[in-house]
């Protein structure tokens, strides 16, 4: 597909990854570029979608816009993060059926998978098991949004695709500890800590659960590689096959923010899933994606990153 001939929506293009992708895209040279904002159009609302669709004609749309955060988000907002993930994917999808569209790509989540998943997590072991308890409802309202893509595959032809993301962190991240997920949580409790001359942080669980990061500037190329290549009903993961320990990221973290104090581990909390680690063979295999940023290399930017932007508004966030 030659992205830069189409138009090309991108939904949640507004937010971490949607922001790098919209980036990237602008510069293989894409130019008819719809990045909706939530002001503009409720995608939780068919008319809205509707709108949306009439105003600007697109020929491919790349679903990202997501309600996401992490273990304690995802704790306070089963219902929520239920309802309108499944709602804006089914919309969306049933939007691009009934216009017609080129290509639709749809981003699931590795939340999706299993607790109990084999290491590391395989696309045919998606259906194996009942999702991590504290993520399930985000995880199954995704992988509704594959079987749509499918039916609607074998149904009316459309040519949709569904891709599994591991973890992503990187510059630009969410650090409001309310809502985010790991490595900008750690970064910023150690940042803090610092500021603040703290002899300790306090992080969730035992720090024996692994995890698998993807740099973001890695998951915008997997996603644009895949929307000019992959044309097929199979899901396809996305990651960089290496997996860490959460106690592991935590000293890194330390070493890194200059944090020389103590990690006390609030095993009251829950640990999550306890092991996230995935086969990223088929992707390299369908459309040639394989992860090039190091994980210490993609950690080491993103506290860069934090401390440019952040670290002079640390004490007024919290003060």
């Amino acid at each position: 597909m030659d992205l830069p001939a189409k138009r090309i929506a991108v939904t949640g293009g507004h937010g971490f990854l949607g922001g790098h992708l919209v980036e990237h895209l602008r510069l293989i040279g894409c130019r008819n570029l719809i990045v909706p904002t939530h002001r503009e159009f409720e995608l939780t609302e068919m008319d809205s979608i509707e709108r949306m669709f009439h105003a600007y004609h697109p020929e491919v749309l790349i679903h990202l816009a997501a309600a996401v955060g992490g273990i304690e988000a995802n704790r306070l907002n089963p219902g929520r993060f239920f309802y309108e993930n499944a709602i804006m994917g089914i919309q969306l999808i049933e939007a691009a059926r009934r216009h017609r569209i080129e290509k639709a790509v749809i981003l699931g989540t590795i939340c999706a998978y299993p607790k109990f998943t084999a290491v590391p997590f395989r696309e045919e072991e998606l259906w194996d098991g009942y999702p991590e308890e504290t993520n399930a409802p985000y995880g199954i309202a995704k992988k509704a949004l594959l079987v749509q893509c499918q039916a609607y595959r074998e149904q009316y032809g459309l040519n949709s695709i569904f891709l599994l993301p591991v973890n992503l962190y990187g510059p630009r991240d969410n650090f409001d500890l309310n809502s985010s997920h790991v490595i900008p949580a750690i970064i910023r409790k150690c940042v803090e800590a610092v500021d603040q001359n703290r002899t300790e942080i306090v992080l969730w669980g035992d720090g024996s659960p692994t995890r698998e990061f993807l740099y973001v500037e890695d998951a915008v190329a997997g996603i644009i590689a895949a929307t000019q290549v992959y044309e097929k009903a199979d899901p396809i993961n996305l990651g960089s096959g290496v997996e860490i320990s959460i106690r592991e990221l935590a000293e890194k973290v330390a070493i890194l923010t200059g944090f020389r104090g103590r990690t006390v581990w609030d095993t009251t909390k829950p640990n999550g899933q306890p092991r996230r680690c995935l086969d990223v063979r088929r992707a390299e295999l369908e459309f040639g994606f394989r992860a090039t940023t190091t994980f210490d290399e993609g950690l080491r930017r993103t506290v860069a990153w934090y401390l440019a932007n952040h670290r002079g508004s640390v004490h007024q966030e919290v003060g």
